[in-house]
């Protein structure tokens, strides 16, 4: 399968914890078009490749695609009858092929499965594709209206009923009335001109709005930032602070209303598999769009990162839904049944091959979203200081598989030490080598899900590091230390 977030490896994870020190190669791929989603890395070697995507979600952010070429035919051009369809694109018939970077989310590439270390588990870290898009929509098809004039004999069902048809505030009808007033589609450009879209949604009633770090990455120096709500009314917004290992971003409106009203924050914690989920976004640059799903799984850990040899990594333990996300929902509330936000939707896992005649892929049903406890304690941190904090033991850690576990990275005369002196890890007696097999009650099958779960933490949390040395387990407790910044 073919990612289409495609390029370079996953880049060693920010310094807290330290950058690891091995890092997977990355493996070929299609190459992507420009768009502001990122391409995805490839899976660290040896990872078992699950059907997720933490991509597992990566983060994929790239260039806006050309509007000549993205817009596709206008309206004007439609005719009826239409033209014969084209033949099924090939995520229909699940046959392969290169897939091309996707304005808001790519597809990325399932490495084969490598045998896993820790044959327990399903998958350990997935790459998957961000799902932010870019300007245009690069949808390349034309919505045709039937100009039927034959006078119709059915009736409405507010004719039959005398009135408008009321939903109650539980059904999804419902949730999606209280909740779209509140999401805004944003649209980001550099300085270059590059730039893509993507979604956010409102958090206080300062005129904050929380979205993704690879929705906005493009316009972070000197660019340009706007945020359009349902009402079609748009503003221009500033960026307050971004977290790349995060990934995610708070935005400020500029003249902002004083009617706003913030989504209600969620539980991440307290939420089950097989939940009912609402995703709110603009797929294929259709704003304001809502899906339905459930929570498929808990704790994935998902690692992506935008391609490009300057790019760190984000890391998360994400939740999977099977709600229908795709390029263009990156940034957008993931809602609990009652439209609490518990979720930022982030990446997917897509089938290669293309829809729509623009060859991105779409929606297999396999998407991650940031859990909001975390998303919030980062936002609230980039309103207060303009940086994210990270939580870290104080130990670099390698990406690759086949240890069966986060094996610290062993000394080299060309890096760092792998165990900060004085730092939370050496302080528990951990050295390099060690392999560290769970945190807590998670088990902890690659460097990747180490840092995910450790970011899921705040500094100063004390937690169970459960480790293997010379065939021997044994479990020590330590107190987060924390990193400021991004570098």
């Amino acid at each position: 399968m073919s990612t289409e977030n495609e390029g370079t490896a996953v880049p060693p994870a920010p310094s807290a914890p330290p950058v690891p020190v091995e890092s997977p190669a990355a493996s070929p791929q299609a190459t992507a078009p420009e768009a502001p989603t990122t391409p995805l890395p490839p899976v660290p070697p040896g990872a078992p490749e699950p059907a997720q995507a933490g991509q597992a979600p990566a983060y994929a952010s790239g260039g806006a695609p050309d509007a000549a070429q993205s817009a596709g035919p206008g309206p004007e051009a439609a005719a009826w009858p239409p033209p014969q369809p084209p033949a099924a694109p090939a995520y229909m018939d699940g046959e392969g092929g290169g897939d091309t970077g996707a304005p808001w989310g790519a597809t990325y590439d399932q490495q084969p499965k490598p045998k896993s270390g820790r044959g327990g588990l399903f998958a350990a870290v997935l790459v998957a594709a961000l799902v932010a898009g870019g300007l245009g929509g690069g949808l390349g098809y034309t919505l045709a209206k039937d100009n039927d004039s034959t006078t119709s004999t059915t009736v409405s069902a507010a004719q039959q009923s005398g009135g408008d048809l009321k939903r109650d505030a539980g059904t999804v009808a419902g949730v999606a009335a209280k909740a779209l007033p509140s999401t805004v589609t944003i649209e980001a450009e550099g300085s270059s001109g590059e730039g893509g879209t993507g979604t956010g949604f409102v958090f206080d009633t300062q005129g904050h709005i929380v979205t993704n770090n690879h929705v906005v990455a493009d316009a972070v120096d000197g660019g340009k930032v706007t945020a359009t709500f349902p009402d079609g009314k748009k503003y221009d917004a500033e960026i307050v602070g971004h977290a790349q290992g995060y990934d995610v971003a708070v935005i400020k409106l500029k003249n902002a209303p004083s009617d706003l009203q913030p989504l209600t924050l969620g539980d991440s914690d307290k939420v089950a598999v097989g939940d009912s989920t609402i995703a709110i976004g603009a797929p294929f640059g259709l704003s304001n769009t809502v899906t339905t799903g459930i929570i498929s799984a808990k704790n994935r850990p998902v690692a992506s990162s935008d391609g490009s040899s300057s790019s760190k990594a984000s890391y998360m333990s994400a939740l999977q839904t099977d709600a229908s996300i795709n390029p263009g929902n990156s940034g957008g509330p993931l809602l609990d049944a009652s439209g609490n936000v518990i979720g930022i939707n982030s990446a997917i896992q897509s089938s290669s091959g293309g829809g729509l005649g623009t060859g991105q892929a779409g929606s297999i049903g396999l998407g991650f979203a940031i859990p909001i406890n975390q998303a919030k304690y980062v936002a609230q941190q980039l309103i207060k200081t303009g940086q994210p904090v990270y939580a870290k033991i104080g130990a670099s850690v390698t990406l690759t598989e086949g240890a069966g576990g986060a094996q610290i990275s062993q000394k080299s005369d060309d890096s760092p030490e792998p165990v900060e002196a004085g730092g939370p890890a050496a302080a528990a007696g951990l050295k390099p080598g060690d392999v560290i097999t769970k945190l807590d009650d998670h088990v902890i099958d690659s460097g990747p899900t180490l840092i995910g779960e450790i970011w899921t933490h705040k500094p100063g949390d004390k937690v169970q590091i459960t480790y293997e040395r010379d065939g021997k387990s044994k479990t020590v407790e330590l107190t987060l230390g924390s990193r400021e910044g991004d570098s």
